[in-house]
């Protein structure tokens, strides 16, 4: 039985994304890439595509964090602080479960994102719910990003 792991979206099959690793055998987080070239306009939010989805068991969810030296370097941070990527988001109707990363560039300047560079980092995290919660026995999601309301 598959528990975890990352597959390509089919809008990007045969665009030569690479799956996300760890760089270290004690790295937490699997590395994403940028699937396309992108320009982070200077104090605007950019939505970078990855061409990635992640699958999961239902108790856990995939947090997306930037990485460090890109953060750094480029005084760029994601928009919401941490992505969290639900277990129902995979191979939702509306986009097939991408993972995208909103990225706010504080900078001046225009930042170039290169297909392949390594923008942020995923980790798979296991959660907890209460007594009573009923939330698994509820709708099942129809949309991608956003889809379970404000």
């Amino acid at each position: 039985m598959r528990k975890r792991g990352f597959e390509i979206v089919t809008k990007y099959k045969d665009k030569a994304i690479t799956l996300p690793k760890r760089k270290t055998g004690c790295s937490a987080g699997y590395d994403m890439e940028a699937a396309e070239r992108i320009e982070l306009t200077p104090h605007k939010v950019t939505i970078i595509p990855t061409g990635l989805k992640a699958y999961m068991q239902q108790d856990e969810y995939l947090g997306i964090h930037i990485r460090s030296g890109f953060s750094i370097k480029q005084a760029v941070s994601l928009m919401n602080s941490q992505g969290v990527i639900d277990a129902d988001y995979y191979n939702n109707l509306e986009n097939e479960g991408h993972i995208m990363i909103a990225v706010i560039n504080h900078s001046d300047e225009v930042v170039l994102v290169t297909k392949g560079m390594r923008v942020a980092q995923g980790i798979f995290y296991h959660y907890l719910t209460v007594d009573g919660d009923f939330a698994g026995d509820g709708d099942v999601r129809q949309g991608g990003m956003g889809s379970t309301g404000v």
